[in-house]
């Protein structure tokens, strides 16, 4: 489902490899030569051109790449040459370790992937880092946010379709007794339907909750939760319904106002451009009357924009 608009590469990783190798050379670096190689060459391509650019001339490409570019091109360009889970595993350590520590990126992350994603993920962080996920959640973490996160990142869920409506009324029935009911919140009744439920299953909740009481489950979830328990709750619940909508909002965000959360910006495009870019695109002009190209056009420039909108593909 890649989204890369990619012409026909006639050239070998081999072939790209010396290219870049060229961009490199003499004075300054051919910085349009190399964003126009890198931004369409998929994952395995780009994994490929790493391994002939090391076995030619004994060099790491990614550490050549930081010494060649700079600010927000550089971010962006070290982290596509990674393949998804192995991307992901860098984007929540980085926030985790970051001065200002982002927990909004670790928990977007975490909880709008797949848990074939999430497994993938975990081996990844472990090999790369020394260390398990669950460990970096448990030391930058508190409260319900790192109950939820650890309960999410271990409970192996269903990801097919079929859902049980029994089950789904019954789900709506506990949370609403949770929250809206109550005084005060019961939030391990939350913690454990999102985090053990499908996404099919808690899109029926959904719209079980609503039918019964009139509200929606995302109003509730506003209402009787805050801070990132709450971000984490609705990410989840946004992303069983419609992936691609959630992101397209994300996207808007960092974009709208004064200035553009770059680190949002990079972080959405290159993580979603090999998943479902394409979705992402159809949501942003439906939803928002002007297409995520020409959003990202207004914010960026140079070759940073070049490098964006190359992932991004044709603007529809």
């Amino acid at each position: 489902m890649s989204t890369l608009s990619v012409p026909p590469v006639l050239t070998s990783p081999r072939d790209d490899a010396i290219q870049l190798y060229r961009a490199f050379k003499g004075l300054g670096c051919d910085t349009a030569a190399v964003v126009n190689i890198l931004a369409h060459r998929d994952a395995t391509q780009r994994s490929f051109i790493q391994h002939e650019y090391r076995a030619m001339y004994s060099d790491d490409l990614l550490k050549r790449l930081a010494s060649e570019l700079s600010g927000k091109l550089e971010k962006a360009v070290l982290l596509w040459m990674h393949d998804p889970a192995g991307r992901d595993a860098i984007v929540i350590r980085q926030a985790f370790l970051a001065d200002v520590t982002n927990l909004d990126a670790a928990t977007e992350v975490i909880c709008s992937r797949t848990p074939s994603q999430i497994q993938l993920i975990k081996q990844i962080y472990h090999s790369k880092f020394g260390v398990f996920l669950e460990q970096d959640i448990e030391g930058h973490t508190s409260g319900d946010h790192k109950k939820l996160l650890l309960a999410y990142v271990s409970t192996s869920r269903y990801e097919g379709f079929e859902v049980d409506r029994e089950m789904a009324l019954k789900d709506a029935k506990a949370l609403f007794k949770a929250g809206e009911k109550k005084l005060g919140t019961d939030e391990k009744t939350f913690i454990r339907i999102f985090s053990e439920r499908s996404r099919a299953q808690l899109a029926a909740i959904s719209s079980a909750y609503h039918d019964m009481y009139g509200g929606s489950l995302k109003k509730a979830v506003k209402s009787e939760t805050s801070g990132k328990f709450e971000h984490g709750l609705l990410t989840i619940l946004k992303c069983s319904e419609n992936p691609a909508k959630y992101f397209a909002k994300v996207l808007r965000k960092a974009m709208e106002g004064l200035g553009t959360d770059d680190t949002t910006l990079i972080r959405v495009i290159v993580t979603r451009t090999e998943i479902d870019m394409q979705y992402i695109k159809a949501e942003y002009l439906r939803k928002y009357k002007k297409t995520l190209n020409d959003a990202v056009h207004s914010e960026t420039s140079g070759h940073y924009r070049t490098f964006l909108l190359s992932l991004l593909g044709p603007n529809h």
